[in-house]
């Protein structure tokens, strides 16, 4: 390399280190471990600092992602930590770009769902689509505020569904990250304490509730569709609760709606061995109403959803709190009780361990 085009990317490199600084979204944990080993990379050379603790799992998975670059030269790591960012930034103005049809009423305050009203239909859409729509603690309390909004007003029926090709990876394990260990009970606690508030808005939620899973769907995404009135899902939708390769347990009332749905020995599978269904499957085993073909899923859905939301309003509310009001008192306990246990499992070095081997995974290159 000329010393010309050196200086080039060196001052490419510095721009994009103050380009990073003005993005407004998260890019996330992975995308996150890769700019820091690069970063490192570029500054300093191959790895040169001792391993962390097992323990110590954020620093464990630095190490991880900088080690993992190898003999990588630092020009050669400056020029991709520099494309990382431009694609980053790309994707972002893009994003911002994006906004609601003329026709749609888009809601403010929200960042990382967007939050839609057209036809008596009040859309939620997961929108972190470069983090396959994992749910962080903004977007769990986002989505609690958009219930209770979606609650009271004047539309017929709410949906929930994903923008990009996920619908949602779950829950974004980087909530557990840069937690010190003298304050890991007090996250486990704030942790449940969220997690109840959140189903609580789903088993209480007045209107029907329709679920379009417009892709895989994982984790508390897929254990919240049994609370939710109507499951529509493209063909190439899968669900998985990997619920014990992570040392946690069930939520989402899964632990007593799925065997109620898919018959205990069935929801066994899914609970308890981590088995991912198909579309198929799902709908097979009750959790999923209808399944449809990727290239006509939205269109034939959104065809049926704008007619039910033409029924009288009123009809519908009250019909569906009769069908709820059975059991809503037994699913309030239920959830309760499984945050109860996570709380638990999320201070056990079961959970620890597994989700340091989930980010150990995720920071090789």
């Amino acid at each position: 390399m000329t010393a010309a085009t050196m200086q080039v990317s060196q001052k490419d490199f510095e721009k994009a280190q103050e380009q990073l600084k003005l993005l407004k979204n998260d890019p996330g944990n992975e995308t996150k471990l890769k700019l820091y080993a690069l970063f490192k990379q570029a500054t300093e050379g191959p790895c040169n600092s001792p391993k962390p603790g097992m323990l110590d799992f954020v620093k464990k998975a630095k190490w991880d992602a900088w080690n993992s670059l190898g003999n990588l030269s630092q020009d050669d790591a400056r020029e991709k930590y520099t494309e990382l960012v431009s694609s980053l930034v790309s994707a972002e103005s893009a994003g911002q770009h994006k906004d609601a049809s003329p026709d749609e009423n888009r809601l403010g305050g929200y960042e990382t769902i967007i939050v839609t009203t057209k036809n008596n239909i009040t859309k939620i859409m997961f929108n972190r689509p470069d983090k396959k729509n994992a749910i962080n603690h903004k977007m769990y309390r986002e989505i609690i505020k958009a219930l209770e909004e979606a609650g009271k007003d004047d539309s017929t029926i709410a949906v929930i569904t994903g923008n990009g090709d996920y619908y949602s990876s779950g829950n974004d394990l980087s909530n557990f990250t840069g937690v010190k260990p003298t304050e890991m009970k007090k996250m486990a606690e704030d942790g449940a304490v969220l997690l109840k508030e959140f189903v609580s808005h789903f088993i209480d939620f007045p209107k029907p509730l329709i679920a379009v899973v417009n892709g895989p769907a994982v984790g508390i995404c897929v254990t919240l569709l049994g609370l939710c009135d109507i499951v529509y899902a493209s063909d190439r939708a899968t669900f998985h609760c990997p619920f014990s390769q992570l040392g946690q347990s069930p939520e989402g009332c899964s632990s007593y709606l799925f065997p109620k749905i898919m018959g205990l020995a069935k929801a066994n599978e899914v609970l308890l061995f981590n088995k991912k269904l198909t579309a198929a499957d799902a709908c097979v085993q009750g959790l999923v109403t209808e399944v449809f073909p990727d290239r006509t899923f939205q269109k034939e859905v959104w065809a049926r959803l704008e007619a039910y939301a033409s029924l009288p309003k009123n009809s519908l509310t009250l019909s569906k709190q009769l069908i709820r009001s059975i059991e809503k008192e037994k699913l309030h306990a239920v959830s309760s009780k499984e945050c109860e246990v996570l709380k638990e499992r999320w201070l056990s070095d079961e959970c620890i361990n597994a989700v340091v081997t989930f980010f150990q995974k995720k920071s090789k290159l």
